[in-house]
């Protein structure tokens, strides 16, 4: 048993961090926190704005300014995350928005910028993406964008390239791109702004990059086809070129989303926009207004004037890490302000929408969650193994209430898992490596495959449901095992990095009954414990997704990230360690007075290497779990980890 003063301060610990949290809860049960990713989303808001040349807001241009200037890197450029390095694309982008809304070119911060574009290798050096907003706005040529014709789109399933074998993300942000490429629209550009200081007389730099294990004779073939569809551009039988372009018109308004958008994110979203414009579409039409109205939902309006863009909007995934939170505050408040949180979760499951992964997997009903507040056509895996566990959790309290929500979750679940015994986040078996070499897909991040961290989640809910030892969870365990690096860790997909992944999978392990002393677990304690910092805490840095990774770096301790080192070292049995009690105690001292931790960094992951995203929930929700934790199993006879996370 604890010391009666450790236990005190350890309870004074857990109800400030639950009253903070429940503090931040919706009327109607809901949780959701800002999702704030780097420049290049409030940039290309603006530019959107221009592109479309809607009324001058000069206040709202003035106050994203503030913030594109706030998060400039020392290095005078703009990074993917906090304190990175410099970022060719987002630093044009960052650039071109602040140009766009008036800023001179003279001014210090624009040198500094524009000096560092072009000793990198200037504008003609970033990333596909970039270069199409240049090309839209007649800043940059389209001949340096790889060709992707429309008709794509109408290639049929057995075809090597084939949407569906694209990851969801993908999947809708190149469909208007489609229309967009073929119609190449001119931005009205109402300033007439440009960024011709940034490109230099020749550049020898090429663009770099981020696919992991790029194949040489896929990256020859695919260049190839792309010099040829260049050079064929025009032949294309107008008929089905037409054609082609209603298809890709259907499937955005098809999958419209209300005002959640296409796809739920900022860059499908965005794109929706500006093919409705291209295609002829007033702002007065309902399918435009509505995708424009979408955007609008992603921006946040500070208390300090400052005004940002978010890449979307995280509800469920908020919502359900917060109940578990407040579930293992074992209090009548904070378990009555958990279930309202389920109770808003219940209707969210899409159980009448068969996605776009019904392509892959035709016979399964639906049954999942999305992560925003509506997606339907793309539920996700993660978001609706979290909520299952969750739901299950509550059954003490609430009896049967939730047992049709889990049962069909568990359901899609189970469909959705891959061939190879692990699990994606919205697709099974999109494994089709060989598209990362298209020159269209520089940024690494076509595929859905399946992940560790994913597949833990999956794991660790088949066990809480009682089915650890079943097939389905065996070959999952099996996945695990052979995707565990040699130092022990696991990688961490969708959380920064290798300790979100080791976390993730330490749960799932604990779940299924694999005891503590198995190579597997005891590795992985062996590196949390290594690489534990001297504070106490637990820190990495998004430099952990460099493709040259070669092992560990020390970085600063992070509130979130001490949260899941200290749950996954509890989950493998290590309650009465020493790492255990000093991660606790730095979480003790770092709590600010208002109950909460301070925490700047990007700890959550949307692409490696590209795009990282800062879960402004993850710091009051992880330490909280953490804290509470750690108080009731020493209070206990009991130290195993009786849940699934």
């Amino acid at each position: 048993m604890l010391a009666d003063a450790t236990t005190d301060s350890l309870d004074t610990s857990v109800h400030r961090a639950a009253d903070a949290l429940a503090a931040l809860q919706k009327p109607d049960g809901h949780f959701v926190f800002e999702l704030e990713a780097d420049v290049t989303i409030p940039a290309e808001y603006i530019l959107l704005r221009h592109y479309l040349g809607e009324p001058d807001d000069l206040d709202l241009e003035a106050r994203i300014g503030r913030y594109i200037r706030r998060v400039q890197g020392d290095h005078g450029g703009w990074p993917l995350y906090h304190d990175g390095p410099f970022d060719i694309s987002a630093t044009v982008k960052g650039y071109y928005a602040l140009k766009m809304i008036g800023d001179d070119i003279a001014a210090p911060h624009m040198v500094r910028a524009r000096e560092a574009v072009l000793s990198a290798g200037g504008a003609a050096a970033t990333n596909v993406f970039t270069r199409i907003q240049l090309a839209l706005f007649g800043a940059g040529p389209w001949r340096t964008v790889p060709t992707m014709p429309p008709e794509i789109i109408l290639l049929p399933r057995w075809f090597p390239v084939h949407l569906s074998k694209m990851a969801y993300w993908a999947r809708t942000v190149i469909v208007p791109l489609l229309v967009l490429q073929n119609l190449r629209p001119l931005a009205r550009n109402p300033r007439g702004i440009k960024v011709d200081e940034l490109f230099l007389p020749r550049s020898t730099v090429r663009p770099k990059s981020n696919v992991a294990e790029a194949k040489f004779v896929w990256k020859v073939g695919f260049g190839a086809l792309d010099w040829l569809l260049k050079h064929c551009n025009g032949l294309w039988p107008k008929r089905q070129r037409a054609r082609a372009i209603e298809a890709c018109r259907s499937f955005v308004v098809e999958r419209l989303n209300g005002d959640d958008g296409l796809g739920a994110i900022y860059p499908a979203i965005a794109n929706s926009v500006m093919m409705f414009d291209a295609l002829g579409y007033g702002p007065e039409h309902p399918d435009r207004a509505i995708a424009r109205a979408a955007v609008e939902k992603l921006i946040v309006r500070r208390d300090d004037g400052e005004i940002y863009c978010q890449p979307c909007l995280s509800p469920v995934w908020d919502t359900a890490l917060a109940a578990h939170a407040l579930l293992e505050v074992r209090s009548a408040e904070a378990e009555t302000q958990a279930l309202a949180a389920l109770d808003w979760l219940v209707p969210r499951q899409v159980l009448d929408v068969a996605g776009d992964w019904a392509e892959e997997r035709p016979g399964v009903r639906p049954g999942g969650w999305a992560f925003q507040y509506n997606n339907a056509h793309y539920p996700d895996l993660d978001d609706t193994a979290v909520v299952v566990l969750a739901m299950e959790r509550a059954r003490g309290a609430v009896g049967d209430r939730y047992d049709e929500a889990i049962a069909r979750g568990r359901e899609w679940t189970l469909g959705l898992q891959s061939r190879d015994g692990g699990w994606g986040a919205f697709d099974a078996d999109n494994s089709y490596h060989y598209l990362n070499n298209i020159p269209f897909a520089d940024h690494g991040a076509l595929l859905d495959p399946p992940t560790a961290d994913v597949t833990a989640r999956c794991v660790s809910m088949l066990a809480q449901l009682g089915e650890g030892g079943a097939e389905p969870a065996m070959d999952a365990l099996t996945y695990l095992g052979r995707d565990q690096q040699a130092d022990g860790s696991w990688f961490g997909r969708w959380g920064v990095n290798y300790i979100y992944g080791t976390w993730s999978v330490l749960c799932a392990l604990n779940a299924a009954g694999i005891a503590p002393s198995t190579p597997a677990v005891s590795s992985a304690v062996d590196w949390l414990t290594r690489i534990q910092n001297a504070d106490g805490g637990w820190g990495e840095d998004c430099d952990s997704y460099a493709l040259d990774y070669a092992g560990y770096k020390p970085a600063a301790s992070r509130a979130s990230q001490t949260g899941w080192a200290l749950l996954g070292l509890m989950a493998a049995g290590e309650v009465d360690s020493d790492a255990v009690a000093r991660g606790v105690a730095w979480l003790q001292a770092t709590q600010a007075e208002d109950g909460l931790w301070p925490e700047e960094q990007h700890t959550g992951g949307g692409f490696p290497r590209v795009f990282y995203l800062r879960y402004h929930g993850y710091a009051k929700i992880f330490p909280l779990w953490a804290l509470a934790r750690y108080r009731n199993l020493r209070r206990s006879n009991e130290r195993r980890v009786a849940f699934g996370m």
